[in-house]
């Protein structure tokens, strides 16, 4: 060994034996620096956190909805859904701000709504001293995306035949006054909360009360032309583009765990940590189950399997289970996401019957399933009771139906909701929003 070397070995013994003295001081400033995280202000930040990425993942649910719609109509019809989705969204986040976040939150205290006020940000008030903590700004975005979700759940059913401004105006009230108000029964400490009604994250406050404002609007609205023939036909009217509806399913499939993960509201401790990650198992394995249980029972009875079934089964496996995406095993998860699925197969041939045109199958996914998933949180929370359950669809279902009615009634008989039977064949994009989706080419 040469000289060069010795003295580079001896160098690095004296190295390690100076890392090995001082080990035990660094481990302890290590030590010292992981307690200081461990208080309140680090349960402030995760909480925070989980909000801010819960919200943008739900805001990213309003691409999946604009993709759905926009598959799942006509051709001459997507410019028209890609505009109303865009700005319901933009709509609901300024109501929101409006009005809708005070009137749902602010001073309800076990009544029935909030004040009506515009909402201002105060973060000024510190962290506190418990791990319940959280940026009210993160909080406010996370709700307003809730209420944008609302809104998209109207736009597909009505699809194709309603005109623009008045479907916006109808938005600015479900969203500004409609939803924050039943939404204050619940969440926001009302008279349903103080019951004991049970919605984890929305299957009857976001996603029913889209259904029942959806299910009015489309009776006072109508069938498209040529959608039902005499004798009681049915005539199909394929959409322009499974991928793009396909695309739009995994979209709000990956948003959900947004949509439910975060409203465990928390992520300080180690219980919210594993709460969120049973969510996620929970929310997942219920789509999937939806989507097995269409594709099964399309294949019995059609002898075919219907890839628009198999979308809205895993889209009413997720509504099913949003009710309670916590509290139940795997094989509960499977079971309500199953029967959403099958409920989804059964209920659109009935709306057909009926003639209640849904044009991308909204109320049954939204509020049929929403329903169902409401009433099985008894199966698994031991907290809740069916009847009192069924208190909280019913209430929310009348307040929704009936509000919703008057405005439909209302902008009819006013400024009109429907186009003219020479606009709906010309297609919307032509007729109301002046750039076709696919200037080379359209279809009836």
């Amino acid at each position: 060994m040469t000289k060069t070397g010795r003295y580079t070995r001896l160098a690095g013994m004296a190295g390690l034996a100076m890392l090995a003295m001082t080990a035990p001081a660094f481990a302890q400033e290590v030590e010292e620096e992981v307690f200081t995280l461990s208080g309140p202000e680090t349960a402030y930040i995760f909480n925070t956190l989980l909000f801010l990425i819960g919200g943008f993942l739900v805001m990213w649910m309003a691409a999946g909805f604009a993709m759905l719609e926009a598959g799942l109509v006509r051709s001459k019809n997507v410019a028209m859904q890609c505009t109303k989705n865009i700005a319901l969204f933009s709509i609901a986040g300024i109501m929101y701000y409006l009005v809708g976040y005070n009137l749902m939150y602010d001073g309800v205290d076990g009544g029935y709504f909030g004040s009506i006020s515009l909402w201002g940000v105060d973060d000024s008030g510190g962290v506190g001293t418990d791990a319940s903590g959280y940026a009210s700004a993160s909080d406010w975005f996370f709700q307003m995306v809730f209420v944008a979700t609302a809104a998209s759940i109207v736009s597909g059913t009505l699809a194709e035949r309603i005109k623009l401004w008045p479907f916006l105006v109808f938005t600015v009230v479900l969203t500004g006054v409609i939803y924050p108000i039943q939404g204050a029964w619940q969440w926001g400490g009302g008279w349903l909360s103080e019951m004991g009604f049970s919605d984890f994250a929305g299957s009857t406050i976001v996603h029913s009360t889209g259904g029942w404002a959806a299910l009015m609007g489309a009776l006072i609205l109508g069938p498209r032309l040529g959608k039902y023939v005499k004798g009681g036909g049915v005539n199909p009217m394929p959409g322009s583009s499974m991928p793009l509806a396909t695309l739009g399913t995994f979209i709000l499939w990956l948003g959900w765990f947004g949509f439910n993960g975060a409203s465990q509201l928390a992520l300080g401790t180690v219980d919210d940590a594993n709460a969120v990650s049973t969510i996620f198992i929970n929310t997942t394995i219920a789509a999937a189950a939806g989507v097995v249980a269409a594709m099964i029972l399309t294949q019995l009875l059609y002898k075919k399997v219907d890839i628009t079934m198999a979308l809205n089964g895993a889209l009413a496996g997720l509504v099913a289970i949003t009710a309670e995406p916590l509290a139940p095993t795997l094989g509960w998860a499977c079971i309500i996401g199953g029967i959403g699925g099958v409920i989804v197969v059964l209920t659109v041939p009935l709306l057909d019957k009926l003639h209640i045109d849904d044009v991308v199958g909204a109320i049954p996914v939204h509020l049929f399933a929403g329903i169902w998933g409401t009433m099985a949180v008894p199966l698994t929370n031991a907290d809740t009771s069916f009847a009192v359950q069924a208190t909280g669809v019913i209430s929310i279902g009348i307040f929704v139906a009936v509000s919703s009615l008057v405005l439909w009634l209302a902008l009819r008989f006013t400024i009109g909701i429907r186009c003219s039977e020479e606009e709906e064949m010309m297609g919307l994009d032509k007729a109301e929003i002046g750039v076709e989706a696919y200037p080379e080419f359209t279809t009836s």
